[in-house]
């Protein structure tokens, strides 16, 4: 007999033994500095599987290691245990679509977010995730693509993630089986629906919370937290790969400067998306003015989304962009923790060792009018003409 309980489609995978690799006691989170260390620890976890997998990104991709993750799924299905795999349609096409007939065929079960073609551009389920056994989750930048595989600073995009374990891994587990509820995409009174649930979910632990965002959810939760928590702090570090910052969020940052504080910013050197990079850029000039310290990172494409302010520590999928704040279903996970904030300051600290300063004067004098009209027009077209075309699909197919 299965080991896996019956469950009717709107439950959740089931509740199992605290196992597959969960953070020592007493340390709900822990850091995945670099990719190779996230893959690792997420594979180990995978083969310890006993009762449930539930595993969700935006890009998928075959070859290594995506190839290694898939038989490590098909493997836990054989044995047992219930996988569930949800892929975004618009980061994830390019599979074949026979990809994943082997772990039907184990048992298995894998779904699609959005197939439907008209909508795949403005709604993308943005969000990575991994729960296991109810026990252990894993959030963060990365994708499952070969370019990401690496340390970021010899090979590799520079990503990073968390660990966890603990009360909060049962909302991690909850948003999941949101997505999984509601992947068909059914219109913007489904996604009305779906928001007002998520709001419910959000708090799951005393010192710790979920920024589960989307379109129609109304203010976006995750930008909310962190302004909050930045006009709180003194010292404020952040690790953008995709920035064009809400005014919103560029006057908290210029008050902690004002205040006294001090903000730090890694932003991308070497980007898989110029036109975002070009448009990021535009924002140089202001916020240098303001007193806030800005750097690019060097060494490989730089794609980690990190915001530490003071002891408060954020992580997750969703980039300081007009897309991840208004449009894109995003996870982030907040947690008020010295530790954990120590660590991510070493992270920081190194990453920043490695970036180049933005001076204001040099940067300044380097700037072509082509740099400036080829910013101005990025600028415009990704938080103008993105989220209005985006709006309009949405409210033409309630």
């Amino acid at each position: 007999m299965s080991r896996i309980p019956q469950l009717a489609e709107n439950d959740g995978l089931g509740a199992a033994a605290p196992r597959a690799g969960a953070a020592p006691r007493g340390q709900p989170a822990r850091w995945l500095p670099t990719v190779d260390e996230a893959y690792r620890q997420m594979l180990a976890a995978i083969e310890r599987a006993c009762f449930s997998i539930r595993f969700e990104f935006y890009i998928f991709r075959a070859g290594d290691p995506g190839d290694r993750f898939r038989e490590a799924l098909v493997a836990a299905a054989r044995r047992g245990v219930r996988v569930r795999v949800l892929l975004d349609d618009f980061g994830s096409g390019d599979l074949h679509r026979d990809y994943w007939d082997r772990l039907r065929a184990a048992g298995g079960e894998m779904q699609w977010f959005n197939r439907r073609p008209l909508l795949r551009l403005p709604v993308r389920n943005h969000q990575k995730l991994v729960v296991v056994d109810d026990a252990v989750g894993f959030v963060g930048g990365f994708n499952l693509a070969p370019e990401y595989a690496g340390d970021g600073v010899e090979s590799g995009w520079r990503d990073l993630g968390l660990m966890l374990s603990g009360s909060l891994v049962s909302g991690l587990a909850s948003a999941f089986d949101a997505m999984w509820q509601h992947r068909d995409f059914k219109g913007y009174r489904a996604i009305r629906a779906l928001g007002s649930r998520w709001r419910h979910r959000l708090r799951r632990a005393s010192n710790s919370m979920l920024a589960l965002t989307g379109p129609a959810f109304g203010r976006n939760t995750f930008q909310e937290m962190v302004i909050k928590d930045i006009l709180a702090a003194r010292d404020v570090r952040i690790i953008a790969a995709y920035f064009t910052p809400s005014l919103r969020l560029r006057r908290a940052l210029r008050r902690v400067v004002r205040s006294g504080g001090r903000v730090r910013v890694i932003l991308a050197g070497k980007t898989d998306v110029p036109m975002v990079q070009a448009a990021g850029r535009t924002f140089y000039r202001r916020l240098l003015r303001a007193g806030i310290e800005l750097a690019e990172y060097q060494p490989q494409v730089l794609h980690a989304k990190l915001v530490l302010a003071d002891d408060v520590v954020f992580a997750g999928s969703a980039n300081l962009d007009v897309r991840s704040l208004t449009v894109n279903y995003e996870l982030m996970v907040r947690l008020a923790d010295r530790g954990l904030a120590e660590g991510g300051r070493a992270i920081f600290d190194a990453d920043w060792a490695r970036s180049r300063p933005i001076l204001r004067e040099e940067w300044r004098r380097t700037r072509t009018w082509a740099d400036k009209l080829y910013g101005a027009a990025a600028r415009f077209c990704l938080t103008k003409i993105d989220p209005w075309f985006a709006r309009v699909r949405l409210r033409n197919l309630a």
